[in-house]
């Protein structure tokens, strides 16, 4: 950044050290900070004809008092001012909270201007500003600005305004000529102006749309910086795995891979026959066929000589995927082996040294499988199964018991597109979004409380058939706080419900691992028929006699949980049906349980869930991994993002992004943002 924009704000005529702590608390420290320093909304004072104005609209409207002031005290301290104000031929009230100082600046028969939220059936604005002639609004469309302890929105403008006129000739350009004429987008100076001072909505659209591509060009120039430095700092293993064989394998499979499974194998040989480490993600919605496409992979690295391992985070997950993979790959001459915590002993010493005098060529396990003990011959390709459950820590430890294997996380999870590139920015995404033919489609269906007894009636009749069923709820035991059906009175009451016909089971995350392990085995061999739990049932296992999900409440699950929680049935021959047991309040409520009901596809579902919920409260938290952006919307501007990771991607790339003199400023802040620590700028 130029010299005279990293001059501390007290720089500025009227910041003095009180005022540069407040601005500090608002990460304002320097002139630049201060210029960046964006508005989160504009007030549009502009007048708005009351034929147009919408419910709920915040508007500015003109009219004469046709009445006098009403002023009205309740409660401690509070009061409300109401006036009738003829605007055109409508005659409506306005009425003021809390604001009783107005009552004599509103006279009968003067005009005066009010902003504020328009009731179209009540026809009231309940009003957040008012000027009367000799004190009009300077300007139509005034930025808002988010502010700290002492400091006010219009002290911020006045300060950014002074530092414009002081420094404004000081903006910089850093984003390359090409660029700024491709997009025909505003230059940095005329830019920053009109984000603070837009003569109207245009104006400001136009500076916003320079800002949001500048700010994920810059992000994804570091994501993809870092990643080039990653792949040429860490030399992989450049597999000769043997083609003939691995066709004679993807041949003999049960059944023919899916257009998408083709796609994502070869994207994953590929990286496996290059010098540099694989590192990607493969995403696959519940039942896409991730397993098969594992196995592939641990068969090619398996005739070229090297080891595999896939790391699960639950035994029962472990017992499953070993089960599989066993099944797939040992007709083939791949030795398997599962490692938990519960192979102990004699047996466990047996498989170590196995392990270690490589006759073992693939070893499936949970977090056992980085304990120092365990050691391999040669591993060359690591599997993580819904790789979020597992810490990065873990996930490096697992990395360095070989030398620099490849890499490959999978998830169920279906991570909208937006959120995969920016958040797994530094990976390459693989995404299997097509189903094997022949799966039945789970049929969904949103159902009122008072239907219950009708759900468990039918529940009642699928069980009879000898299938089974899952019930789940948001709760451990009752709470005072929420109104939620919990896991220990839903039990009883189906116990009672069942009685002697069908045997009732109870899972949650206070119990023990071994309790939970015992249960899931009961209900994966039909000695339990209903299995009540908490979602701790969402990810991986595999009970395909299971053909009822009836989920209580579920309007207090993202539309990604109810998804993974269908998912649990559907898995075998029979038709399976979830159920969505929800009063939803909210317009959102309702929407999620609508979307749930229409359609199976997991990358609509979570694309919908970013836009109701926002990239924060994807992942259940607020998630460390997330970018700040100023101005940027990665829901909104999902567009521009993937227009700026391409251009980034090119640019990167290229020879002349790190010769050439037109990219300096770019090179400048990557140098700056640490993504270069180990690169020469030129």
């Amino acid at each position: 950044m130029n010299e005279q924009l990293n001059q501390p704000v007290t720089v500025i005529k009227g910041i003095g050290n009180e005022m540069a702590e407040t601005l500090a608390d608002m990460r304002i420290t320097t002139v630049g900070d201060l210029l960046e320093y964006f508005p989160y909304r504009y007030e549009d004072y502009r007048l708005k004809d009351l034929a147009e104005a919408k419910h709920d609209e915040r508007i500015t409207v003109e009219g004469k008092v046709h009445s006098e002031p009403a002023l009205v005290y309740y409660g401690k301290k509070k009061n409300r001012l109401s006036v009738r104000l003829l605007v055109g031929r409508y005659l409506i009230i306005i009425t003021f909270f809390n604001q009783p100082y107005l009552k004599q600046k509103i006279i009968v028969g003067e005009t005066i201007t009010v902003t504020g939220k328009w009731d179209q059936h009540r026809q009231t604005i309940t009003a957040s500003h008012m000027t009367s002639g000799e004190n009009a609004q300077s300007q139509d469309f005034e930025p808002v600005y988010a502010v700290k302890g002492k400091m006010t929105v219009p002290t911020i403008r006045r300060l950014i305004k002074q530092a414009f006129a002081k420094f404004g000739q000081e903006i910089n350009e850093i984003l390359p000529a090409e660029l700024l004429q491709k997009y025909k987008l505003l230059n940095r100076s005329d830019a920053l102006r009109m984000m603070h001072f837009p003569s109207g909505s245009d104006e400001m659209k136009q500076a916003r749309r320079r800002f949001v591509y500048e700010e994920f060009l810059l992000f994804q120039l570091k994501m993809q910086s870092l990643r080039k430095l990653e792949r040429e700092q860490s030399p992989g293993i450049a597999f000769s795995y043997q083609l003939s064989k691995l066709k004679e394998f993807v041949t003999g499979l049960p059944f023919p891979l899916t257009g998408a499974q083709k796609r994502v194998v070869n994207e994953i040989l590929g990286d496996m026959k290059s010098p540099y480490r694989m590192n990607r993600l493969l995403q696959g919605d519940v039942g896409s066929g991730k397993t098969v496409v594992a196995a592939i992979a641990l068969f090619a690295a398996k005739t070229a000589g090297y080891q595999g391992a896939l790391m699960v985070p639950t035994e029962i997950l472990a017992d499953q995927h070993s089960m599989s993979l066993k099944q797939l790959l040992e007709p083939f001459g791949v030795k398997t082996a599962l490692l938990t915590s519960s192979v102990k002993g004699k047996r466990r010493r047996e498989l170590l040294e196995s392990l270690k005098n490589q006759e073992i060529d693939v070893l499936i396990g949970t977090h056992a499988l980085i304990q120092d003990e365990v050691d391999f011959h040669s591993l060359g390709l690591v599997i993580t199964d819904e790789q979020h459950r597992f810490g990065v820590e873990q996930r490096r430890v697992l990395r360095v018991k070989g030398e620099n294997p490849d890499v490959l996380f999978m998830t169920a999870t279906p991570i909208p597109r937006t959120l995969a590139i920016t958040v797994f920015g530094e990976m390459d995404v693989s995404v299997i979004d097509e189903m094997p033919a022949g799966r039945k489609s789970i049929e969904t269906y949103w159902a009122r409380h008072e239907m219950l007894e009708r759900v468990l009636s039918f529940m009642e009749k699928e069980l009879g058939k000898g299938r089974q069923a899952y019930v789940i709820c948001p709760l451990i035991e009752e709470s005072d706080k929420l109104d939620v059906q919990n896991a220990i009175d839903v039990h009883s009451s189906l116990s009672f419900f069942f009685k002697d016909r069908f045997q009732v089971g109870l899972m949650h995350g206070r119990l023990p691992s071994d309790e939970k392990d015992q249960i899931m085995k009961a209900f994966s061999k039909n000695e339990v028929q209903v299995l009540v739990s908490t979602t701790v049932v969402e990810v991986g296992v595999n009970v395909p006699n299971a053909t009822v999900m009836l989920i209580y409440d579920a309007e207090r699950f993202g539309l990604s949980q109810l998804h993974q929680l269908r998912g649990r049935v559907g898995r075998g021959s029979d038709q399976s049906y979830c159920i969505l047991l929800a009063d939803p309040k909210s317009e959102v409520g309702k929407e999620r349980m609508k979307i749930m009901s229409e359609t199976n596809d997991g990358f609509v579902l979570s694309e919908k869930d970013l836009e109701l919920r926002g990239p924060g409260d994807f992942f259940g938290k607020k998630q460390s991994g997330l970018p700040e952006f100023k101005v940027a919307d990665m829901v909104h501007d999902y567009r521009a993002l993937e227009t700026a990771r391409n251009d980034a991607s090119l640019l990167v790339q290229s020879k002349a992004f790190w010769q050439s003199e037109k990219y300096r400023s770019l090179r400048e802040y990557l140098a700056e943002s640490g993504a270069l620590a180990n690169e020469k700028l030129d």
